[in-house]
């Protein structure tokens, strides 16, 4: 499964992130280091699920969606807030550090409104800019990874000299437990502008800080989410979008605002059956009798929903899977006929999968016996053969051949 990390200051919002993605019981309130130990919950990707798709005639109903919706899970964890100086040591900065190792890509929660200063204690609204925090935010992790490699860096230059080992190689075994690949440590010393990248002892301490940066940049996906923009001031969020690029190798961000605790209110009144709302919709409908106070709050979130085309969180989750991290959407049946498992379930289930993924990963995603025992597979709509090395589009409906032990 997908792990994504909740990253960001104490206060900023982020446990009630958290608890919106997941509803999970956890503590929040408005103090420092709500979160020590890391929240590890689920989230859902919300996508079209493929039986409202005219073209396919089903056998039968799909019964794993909610109102033509599919919501496939991933992992999100909450981590301890960031403090400045995190890199060494500082506050809970050790742990929160070592949590990200294992995300794929990182949320960073930002108090757009203004109202938590550089330590998250409490300020007059609008009173911090909140691109500070972004900024001090990529500072520090480009510092955490600028330390790892500053550490092992004299032991590295003999290995090269003495065994002839690859720059590329070594650094990419330095920063094995950042989750960096062999792949990304070449784009970062390529465009990290060191004038003599094959010599070692010629590289300077700022050459390794600009190294660290691109290698955070490439490993590290990130977006910002822009948090409390119901109360922010409209000059922050400009602020906050400003900062706007690609999110990807452009030193950019992806930029969204949005309202976590809009969206957890919504969500816990769905599940109260109060209102009849899914998450990612634009709007919702009132079921049961509500108090006046109740009334007023609701149509204050809807206003906010309908100027915003949602609260945003939905979105930031959608856009961190997608456009972030480049997966697809496949179905695996059993028969390629009706769409269905052995059972007859139409389109029972979604897997999430890296863009250029092929036919045997999700015969190895499905179960590591049938990824063993693959065959090939069949593309449900055309009827088609497929072989082992076909890459896997998004939407697809797979079937899995392969030969039962």
């Amino acid at each position: 499964m997908i792990t994504i990390a909740l990253a960001g200051k104490p206060n900023s919002g982020k446990s009630t992130f958290f608890k919106a993605f997941t509803l999970a019981d956890v503590e929040i309130a408005a103090y420092p280091f709500t979160t020590i130990a890391p929240n590890v919950g689920v989230a859902y990707v919300r996508v079209n699920c493929l039986c409202k798709e005219k073209e396919l005639e089903l056998a039968g109903e799909c019964g794993n969606c909610i109102n033509g919706f599919r919501f496939i899970p991933v992992e999100v964890l909450d981590v301890a807030g960031l403090v400045r100086g995190a890199h060494e040591g500082k506050g809970l900065g050790n742990e929160f550090l070592d949590e990200l190792r294992q995300a794929e890509a990182i949320i960073h929660v930002v108090d757009a409104s203004g109202a938590t200063d550089a330590d998250g204690n409490v300020v007059e609204l609008g009173a911090h800019d909140p691109r500070e925090d972004v900024i001090f935010f990529k500072e520090e992790l480009n510092m955490w990874v600028y330390g790892i490699i500053s550490r092992g860096w004299h032991k590295m230059e003999r290995r090269v000299e003495l065994e002839g080992t690859k720059i590329e190689r070594m650094l990419t075994e330095q920063l094995a437990g950042v989750g960096v690949t062999e792949e990304q440590v070449k784009g970062a010393i390529l465009k990290s502008g060191i004038p003599d990248k094959s010599n070692m002892k010629s590289w300077t301490k700022d050459d390794l800080k600009k190294l660290a940066s691109h290698i955070v940049m490439r490993s590290k996906r990130m977006i910002i989410a822009a948090n409390k923009a119901d109360i922010a001031p409209d000059e922050n969020i400009k602020k906050l979008k400003e900062l706007e690029g690609t999110g990807k190798e452009d030193g950019g961000e992806i930029v969204i605002p949005c309202s976590a605790a809009a969206e957890l209110a919504l969500r816990t009144a769905s599940k109260n059956n109060i209102i009849k709302y899914l998450s990612g919709d634009t709007d919702f409908v009132i079921a049961s009798e509500v108090t006046d106070k109740q009334r007023k709050g609701l149509e204050q979130i809807k206003r906010l929903i309908h100027a915003h085309g949602g609260t945003g969180v939905q979105e930031i989750i959608n856009r961190v899977v997608f456009d972030l991290l480049d997966y697809v959407v496949v179905y695996p049946v059993e028969d390629e006929h009706k769409y269905s498992d052995s059972a007859g379930r139409v389109l029972p289930d979604a897997y999430l999968l890296k863009a250029g993924s092929t036919a045997r990963d999700l015969a190895f995603a499905v179960h590591s016996d049938i990824g063993d025992s693959f065959l090939y597979a069949i593309d449900a709509r055309t009827k088609r053969r497929l072989g082992e090395k076909y890459e896997l589009q998004n939407n697809d409906i797979i079937k899995v051949v392969y030969t039962s032990r």
